[in-house]
């Protein structure tokens, strides 16, 4: 146990190592030339986890690792539950219909694909194939550290599948004002959509929250509609994966049931901190909690991810990934063109539907 009387001491010293690497990552991400690039503390952290897994492991006491697989596992959790504080359904239905079909669509097409293309074409893993797609069909990073206790996937797997989602994700940033320009500016035709559409298609295609918001800020003179559009639909995409979650629990329990045949020795498994996840999202949308204090709140679980991203990037060694080749990166690539011209497709029939 983390906390027994032998282990105690050792996990509060884990626990106050991650949060110092985390203080220093979020420090790092305010800088005026990393903000830019849109990387969040998140994945700053998990970069210098990586780095101290993989150059000063050895000259830290072996009994702080309690803390740190605490950080990466229970503190990861919590803060899951509690980013639902940065979600309220009337945001949702503010987008409409539209929105919420190309967020549902988009999601479930993309880790369908991103499983699909990573264990049957390019021979990865089940679990990284799956935490490489949830990555990208839903809200990038987060989304991967929502997705590993479901998998149970070991640490350097959620390594692989974030490096992924920052390097696409960061495309991605610079790739969408350019297609801008080329679909805005014509008058007609099947390539022109709407500010409004746009922002549509940004929110239901780009990986990290804070990419999306990265992009219209990109743009010279972006319309207010198509930023508002982007943050919610990109929302309306992180508020899913809870109901993805429990459905993927449903599905592992079944699959284990299916190859293991003694259907009483498996159990179901529900993710409750998706459960959890939505509850704190309604209540946020009661909107009791003045704005002043879910904002700090929203810091402070900000600042618990990077720990938990940290404590992940700290469990990975390098000598872990051999044998995977480029298979990731062919896997992300995949999802990736389906996200930029699927989306694109899709966004159009929706919006031209309804």
């Amino acid at each position: 146990m983390a906390f027994s009387a032998q282990n105690r001491q050792g996990t509060i010293n884990g626990i106050l190592f991650v949060a110092i690497f985390a203080m220093a990552a979020t420090y790092i991400a305010s800088l005026a030339p990393i903000h830019a690039l849109g990387l969040s503390p998140l994945v700053i952290g998990i970069v210098m986890g990586i780095f101290y897994a993989n150059t000063l492991h050895n000259h830290i006491p072996s009994e702080w690792d309690t803390g740190i697989v605490f950080s990466g596992k229970k503190i990861l959790r919590f803060a899951i539950v509690v980013y639902g504080f940065r979600i309220t359904f009337q945001q949702i239905a503010e987008v409409g219909m539209e929105g919420f079909l190309v967020s549902l669509i988009m999601l479930s097409s993309t880790f369908i694909l991103g499983t699909w293309l990573g264990f049957k074409v390019f021979g990865m893993e089940k679990d990284t194939s799956m935490l490489t797609a949830s990555g990208a069909s839903v809200c990038g990073a987060a989304a991967v550290l929502a997705t590993e206790p479901v998998l149970k996937a070991e640490g350097h797997k959620t390594a692989i599948a974030v490096s992924m989602v920052v390097l696409f994700g960061t495309i991605s940033m610079f790739l969408y004002p350019v297609l801008y320009s080329a679909i805005i500016e014509p008058a007609t035709g099947f390539l022109h959509m709407t500010p409004s559409q746009f922002g549509i298609y940004v929110g239901g295609t780009i990986h990290e929250v804070a990419q999306v918001v990265a992009v219209p800020f990109s743009i010279p003179n972006a319309p207010l509609e198509m930023a508002n559009n982007a943050v919610i639909v990109k929302m309306t995409r992180v508020i899913m994966i809870a109901p993805m979650l429990i459905v993927l629990g449903f599905y592992l329990s079944y699959s284990a049931k299916k190859e293991g045949g003694d259907a009483s020795a498996v159990k179901l498994v529900i993710p409750w901190f998706a459960v959890y996840f939505i509850f704190v999202a309604g209540f946020n949308s009661l909107n009791l909690v003045p704005q002043n204090i879910v904002d700090t709140i929203n810091q402070i679980d900000t600042f618990l991810l990077t720990m938990a991203m940290t404590a992940l990037g700290m469990g990975t060694r390098f000598a872990k990934f051999k044998g995977l080749g480029l298979a990731p990166v062919y896997t992300a690539l995949g999802m990736f063109v389906w996200l930029v011209v699927g989306g694109f497709v899709i966004t159009k029939l929706v919006c031209g539907i309804i």
